[in-house]
């Protein structure tokens, strides 16, 4: 296997391989060239975000820059997708939205998992765990969201939460870590 193929498996790869570093160098090329476009033309971030994002299900999407992800075409989002300032998504593996998600400023999406072991981690090996939101999802600013969670549908999660662990469908969750704190 490739090193791209381990790391999209979840298996360990080396985050150190040419090939990797080439792609992600690649992607923050296209990054600053979106980064620097006028705002309002929408029409030159659509279709930048076209070459960068895996999936786009409508036109409606919107990111407000900056933006900053690690290969893009990992990432998958829904109808009418929405994120606010400094989004960032580390997506070493898939990132998938459902439809009407809104992503409010400064929000880290991580799906990079290294070792505690120091010797493990200066190896620079390393694996990576999907994350999955689902419909209707609202996260608040300033969140952070790690390596394997699921989100259910309709969800809202707090500003300044960090999401450690599966959130179900139909709930409110805030904190650190992030837990339901009532129904919708």
């Amino acid at each position: 296997m490739t090193e791209k193929e381990k790391m999209l498996a979840g298996k360990l790869y080396s985050a150190i391989d040419p090939d990797l570093l080439k792609e992600i160098n690649e992607v923050k090329n296209m990054l600053q060239d979106y980064n620097a476009l006028r705002p309002t033309d929408f029409a030159a971030r659509l279709q930048l975000l076209k070459r960068l994002l895996g999936s786009i299900a409508d036109d409606e999407v919107n990111i407000i820059q900056p933006f900053f992800c690690d290969f893009g075409k990992h990432i998958s989002v829904g109808k009418r997708f929405f994120a606010n300032f400094n989004f960032t998504i580390l997506d070493e593996a898939p990132v998938t939205f459902g439809d009407d998600c809104f992503v409010g400023p400064n929000v880290s999406i991580y799906t990079a998992c290294h070792s505690t072991n120091p010797v493990e981690r200066n190896s620079r090996m390393e694996w990576a765990e999907r994350v999955s939101i689902g419909n209707n999802v609202w996260i608040g600013g300033s969140v952070t969201i790690l390596p394997g969670v699921t989100i259910g549908d309709n969800v809202t999660i707090g500003a300044g939460s960090v999401v450690t662990k599966d959130i179900p469908s139909n709930v409110v969750a805030v904190g650190n870590p992030c837990r339901a704190i009532s129904t919708v």
